[in-house]
């Protein structure tokens, strides 16, 4: 079994790329963050790089924006 591939392992690699994601201080640095999050995950979940870096941009970016106090 690869362990890429298992339920388990993609949800655990989501949470630690997730906690290890950082807001930044412009609206820049939140898009690069997330998008850099964003390839990771997809790349652990053998998804889409490119898909994975605009979801992952786009969702930490709203977040951040937000919640501009939990960043």
């Amino acid at each position: 079994m690869d362990i890429r591939k298992s339920p388990v392992s993609r949800a655990v690699a989501v949470c630690a790329l997730l906690a290890l994601a950082a807001c930044g201080e412009t609206v820049g640095q939140q898009a690069i963050g997330g998008g850099v999050v964003g390839a990771g995950v997809a790349a652990v979940a053998d998804g889409n790089m490119a898909q994975g870096a605009a979801i992952g941009a786009a969702a930490n970016v709203a977040y951040c924006q937000t919640y501009p106090e939990r960043c």
